[in-house]
């Protein structure tokens, strides 16, 4: 299939599904964050990231078809989330066997020097020691968060890939 094949309700649709996906998945690891109490560590945040560029390229996917623009830009845009998807299983699987043990994470995940104990009682409050990324903050199903950042990135990466590649 080329990317400059026309487009129809096929690509609006994955566009569509693909701004939700990704806005909610991102939106849920913000709200076990900041509504939780889940502190994230660092290989956390950094599987965010495909998510803050995916959704804003996935609206203008949506937009782009249902402005009927040249099929390459919505085909194109819509293969964009698909490789920004696949980068977040990338981060995702990786982060999961960090959390198994497979594979080490890196030296700076979670190393933090200890407070010193001097300075006032608020300075030492506000001292926010990150966890560590070999450590699941929580298993569900026998996955972590990685692990289902991984199950959602596959599923928004197979429908950014078929409504890219797929006839209208």
């Amino acid at each position: 299939m080329s990317l400059a094949a026309e487009t129809g309700k096929l690509q609006t649709l994955g566009a569509g599904l693909l701004a939700l996906g990704m806005a909610v998945t991102v939106g849920t690891a913000l709200a076990f964050q900041h509504i939780g109490g889940y502190i994230p560590c660092k290989l956390c945040l950094e599987q965010r990231l495909p998510f803050y560029v995916g959704v804003p390229v996935a609206v203008l996917a949506l937009v782009s078809s249902m402005l009927k623009l040249p099929p390459i830009v919505t085909r194109g845009l819509l293969l964009v989330c698909a490789l920004l998807m696949t980068w977040s299983v990338y981060l995702g699987g990786f982060h999961s066997g960090v959390e198994w043990g497979w594979w080490p994470g890196p030296t700076d995940c979670g190393v933090v020097a200890a407070p010193s104990g001097s300075g006032s009682l608020l300075e030492q409050l506000d001292l926010v020691i990150p966890p560590s990324c070999d450590e699941a903050a929580g298993r569900f199903l026998g996955l972590s968060f990685a692990g289902w950042n991984v199950v959602a990135s596959v599923a928004l990466a197979a429908i950014a890939y078929f409504s890219a590649f797929r006839k209208r």
